[in-house]
C-alpha cells in the first residue's frame, strides 16, 4: 500500500468518513552545508520523491487528533491546550509522545504566526514513506505536510517561508530538537532537477540546477539503518560549541567570519572547539564554491568538495560514524564521483554521486562491505531533485 492510501485508510478508520484533502512534503537530501544552517550560514539541500502525507478534515469541535501509522494510538487534544503543551521546556521531553509534538506542534506554531487560526478542530492522519532517522528529514516532511493540509483547512494563508518557519518552530520549541531552518527550506521550496541555495540568515533563496540528468549522474542514497535522533545530546552539544566559539570571537555567529579569522581562532579556543568551528567555517566556503563550480562547471566538478565535506564532519565535527565512514570509502573506490554522509550525523545515510550505468555495482560493492563488517545490510535507493509539498486529494 503506498502511502497515500495508508493515510486515507488510517483516517478513515478513525474517523468513518473521508478526509476534506490528502496534503504531502517531501523529505530532503542535503547535497553539502551540514550545521551551517543554525549559524546562519549556506546550505545546498534538494527535496527527494519520498514524501509524508497528511490526509485531514476539519472537526466540528475544538478538538485536535492525530493519528500516524508509526503508533498504535492517537492522541487527541482541545485547541486551548496547545499553549500549555509548547513550548517544550529546555531540556526536558514533550508532555505529549514525541511523534504527534511535530503534528501538534505545527498545529500550535500556525495558529501563533496566523495571530489565531480559526478555532475549530481538526483530525490527522500520517503515513510516510521517507526513512525515518536516515537523515532525509522525515520530521521536516511530516511538519511540512501537517502544515499545508492546516493552512489550506484554516486559511491561514501563510507562503511557503513562513510555512517552513512554523515547521522549525514546531521542531525547536515543541519536540525540543535544536535544528536550524535548512529541513523545512528545503521542503517547503524543493523544485525538479534543482537544489536550492538558502542564507540561512536572510532565508534568500536561489534554485540551482544540478545537471546530473544531462551528465548522466544519479545522487545514490546510502541508508545505513543506525538510527539518529535530533533531540538527543549529541547535536545539542555541537550546536552549544558553535556558540561558544562565536561568542569567543566576538561576533553574532559563525557566519560572520572566514577561513582568514582561522589562525585567529585558533589561539583562543580549546582544540575541540577550535574544531567545531573550523568546520562550520570551511563547510560555508564549500557550499559557495559548489554553487559556483554548478555553474561554470557542471556536476562533475563537485565531488573534491563533497570529500572534503565528509572529511570534516568526520574529523573535525565528529559527527560520522564507522558505517557511513565506510559507505563513503567503498563508493570512492567504486568510481564515485564523489560522496559524503548528508543530514545531522551520528548514524542516517551518506550520498554518492554515481554515473547512471554504476549504479548497480556501487550499490553492491557497498552492500558487501557492510557484510563483510558485519554491520547490519544498508538500504540503497536513487533519489532526484524534486517538487516541493502538494495537494494530492
Amino acid at each position: 500500500m503506498s502511502a497515500l492510501d495508508a493515510a486515507r485508510t488510517l483516517f478513515t478508520g478513525l474517523t468513518g468518513r473521508e478526509p476534506d484533502g490528502i496534503w504531502s512534503a517531501p523529505g530532503r537530501v542535503n547535497l553539502i552545508g551540514e550545521h551551517t544552517d543554525y549559524n546562519e550560514g549556506f546550505v545546498l539541500p534538494f527535496a527527494i520523491p519520498h514524501r509524508t502525507f497528511a490526509a485531514a478534515a476539519l472537526r466540528d469541535d475544538d478538538r485536535v487528533r492525530v493519528a500516524s501509522t508509526f503508533a498504535d494510538e492517537p492522541v487527541e487534544v482541545d485547541l486551548a491546550q496547545l499553549d500549555a503543551l509548547f513550548p517544550t521546556p529546555a531540556g526536558r521531553a514533550p508532555s505529549v509522545p514525541e511523534w504527534s509534538a511535530y503534528a501538534l506542534g505545527v498545529a500550535w506554531a500556525i495558529r501563533a504566526a496566523a495571530q489565531g487560526a480559526p478555532a475549530r478542530g481538526v483530525d490527522i492522519a500520517i503515513a510516510s514513506d521517507v526513512p525515518v532517522g536516515a537523515g532525509l528529514s522525515s520530521s521536516a516532511a511530516i511538519e511540512g505536510a501537517v502544515a499545508s493540509a492546516l493552512d489550506a483547512l484554516w486559511s491561514t494563508g501563510l507562503d511557503p517561508v513562513a510555512l517552513a518557519q512554523v515547521g522549525r518552530r514546531a521542531e525547536n520549541e515543541a519536540v525540543g530538537a535544536p535544528t536550524g531552518i535548512m529541513d523545512q527550506m528545503a521542503s517547503m521550496l524543493g523544485r525538479a532537477d534543482a537544489a536550492t541555495f538558502i542564507d540561512c540568515r536572510s532565508l534568500a533563496t536561489e534554485s540551482v540546477p544540478t545537471g546530473f540528468t544531462g551528465e548522466g549522474l544519479e545522487v545514490l542514497v546510502i541508508d545505513t539503518q543506525v538510527k539518529h535522533s535530533h533531540s538527543t545530546g549529541g547535536y545539542r552539544e555541537r550546536r552549544e560549541a558553535c556558540e561558544r566559539g562565536a561568542a569567543l570571537l566576538g561576533i553574532r555567529s559563525l557566519r560572520d567570519t572566514t577561513e582568514a579569522d582561522l589562525p585567529r581562532a585558533a589561539g583562543l579556543m580549546d582544540d575541540v572547539t577550535f574544531r567545531r568551528v573550523r568546520h562550520v567555517i570551511t563547510e560555508n566556503q564549500r557550499v559557495l564554491d559548489t554553487v559556483r563550480a554548478l555553474a561554470e562547471r557542471g556536476p562533475r566538478a563537485i565531488g573534491d568538495l563533497l570529500v572534503a565535506s565528509h572529511a570534516s564532519m568526520r574529523d573535525d565535527f565528529e559527527i560520522s560514524v564507522a558505517e557511513l565512514d565506510l559507505a563513503v570509502e567503498t563508493a570512492l573506490v567504486q568510481g564515485a564521483v564523489g560522496a559524503r554522509m548528508t543530514g545531522g550525523g551520528f548514524g542516517g545515510a551518506a550520498i554518492a554521486l554515481v554515473a547512471h550505468d554504476d549504479v548497480e555495482r556501487v550499490s553492491d560493492a557497498v552492500t558487501r562491505a557492510f557484510a563483510d563488517a558485519g554491520y547490519a545490510a544498508p538500504l540503497v535507493f536513487t533519489v532526484h531533485p524534486s517538487e516541493g509539498p502538494r495537494r494530492d486529494v
